[in-house]
């Protein structure tokens, strides 16, 4: 029965496109450094920095994001109805309990970070514990176990490092090599720069596409862990209906975890949504309505 339970919000859909997004960025890495030895750019020491950078990003970029963002961790005395909801879940789906935690500041949002389910955090804001019902806040905590349950929170994390690895290296080879060697030198740094940026275009485009469905797949795990995809329905209305009411000063600070937020730090749509890192308000909603009527036996 334990197997069972541990599969529940588990999409296999995600899981696939997960290996993909990773086999493909793996490729293009491996082009990358094969460019740069080619080109003569000490790509063995680059490889190394890499590896050493990777390894920080992933033992301690959630303790640095949070620390950041002033999140508290809070005690089952400080916040019953929060470490009640999470505990009943966390038995449903035969989950270790993660840490729990609250961010003091009036934006309604929550977020799940961590490398594995034995070291997870679940993070409510203050603004979305005043906002929500019971029930609601029961779908947002669902969805965002059921990011623990298909481990995406780490594979995000690993993807956009590379990502970032290479718009850095781009920055490096343009400030450090501009104006000095000879030309065929500076046709090298020129070919390292042009294909980082290539790789950069390539693991953005890869992981905003997969942070698309990762958000409709934890939507699915929360109406599967709690059998009420209304609840999260109602809840995304109501945060997204506030968002726009919190200042803009909040919503800047938040924006650099935004991509682990169940909604997005921003206030307003604009033509970079097209690259957004959620899927539309709408499309998700239309979602759940399907899982709700499928749940009622109406599809």
């Amino acid at each position: 029965m334990a197997s069972r339970r541990s599969d529940f919000g588990k999409d296999t859909g995600l899981q696939a496109r997960m290996l993909l997004t990773m086999f493909l960025l793996g490729l293009v890495y491996a082009v990358f450094v094969g460019v740069l030895f080619a080109a003569g750019a000490g790509a063995g020491v680059i490889v190394v920095v890499a590896v050493v950078l990777l390894m920080l990003q992933l033992f301690t970029s959630d303790k640095l994001a949070m620390a950041t963002m002033g999140v508290k961790e809070v005690s089952p005395a400080e916040e019953p109805e929060l470490h009640g909801i999470i505990e009943r879940l966390c038995v449903q789906a035969d989950l270790p309990k993660p840490r729990v935690c609250v961010m003091e500041t009036s934006m309604p949002n929550a977020f799940a970070m961590g490398r594995t389910q034995k070291s997870t955090t679940v993070c409510a804001t203050r603004g979305i514990l005043g906002l929500l019902s019971a029930a609601e806040l029961e779908g947002v905590m669902a969805h965002e176990l059921t990011h623990v349950i298909n481990r995406d929170v780490m594979v995000m994390t690993l993807a956009s490092f590379f990502a970032t690895l290479a718009s850095t290296i781009a920055q490096f080879a343009l400030f450090f090599g501009g104006g000095y060697g000879n030309r065929e030198e500076e046709e090298d740094i020129m070919i390292v720069v042009f294909v980082s940026v290539a790789v950069y275009a390539v693991s953005f485009l890869l992981l905003r596409a997969l942070s698309r469905y990762r958000e409709f797949a934890a939507d699915r795990g929360s109406a599967v862990l709690t059998g009420r995809p209304s609840a999260l329905a109602s809840a995304l209305l109501k945060i997204s209906g506030t968002m726009e009411q919190i200042p803009g000063q909040d919503l800047r600070k938040a924006e650099g975890m935004s991509a682990f937020f169940i909604v997005p730090a921003r206030a307003k749509k604009s033509l970079m949504n097209i690259f957004a890192d959620h899927p539309p308000l709408e499309q998700r909603l239309a979602a759940l309505e399907r899982l709700e009527a499928q749940l009622q036996g109406t599809a």
